[in-house]
């Protein structure tokens, strides 16, 4: 196993909260894809779930070196559940290209809230 990228990013809850009650759709639909969203409106307190899908999207974009520029967009980084719960990123259109050229064969996603603050940590790996 190798190491291709790694990243880190932390959010305050708040943050998203405020971006949400501001912004609301229109936030949304510029950020998270319709799955992303249908599961964190579906949660007791949306806010948290953004902010970690947020972080770990912003993770991803960091694994891959090229934060939200050269073809890659928030879009493009999505946070998927496995039926045990278990979150992975999968990457479209501009990150995928950029995963593929970098020689991804793997991406590992681990994800952490409070009610104040959302964490995500990516590691990219060519197995």
């Amino acid at each position: 196993m190798a190491a291709l990228g790694l990243g880190i990013d932390l959010v305050e809850v708040e943050r998203i909260r405020a971006l949400l009650e501001r912004h609301g759709d229109r936030f949304k639909q510029r950020t998270f894809t319709a799955g992303e969203v249908a599961y964190c409106d579906a949660c007791a307190d949306p806010a948290i779930h953004y902010a970690a899908r947020f972080a770990a999207k912003e993770a991803g974009a960091k694994a891959l070196g090229t934060g939200f520029a050269e073809g890659v967009s928030w879009m493009d980084i999505e946070v998927t559940r496995a039926e045990n719960g278990c979150p992975s990123l999968v990457f479209h259109n501009g990150a995928k290209t950029r995963a593929t050229a970098l020689g991804v064969k793997r991406c590992l996603l681990s994800l952490t809230h409070t009610t104040e603050l959302a964490s995500a940590h990516v590691i990219l790996e060519e197995v």
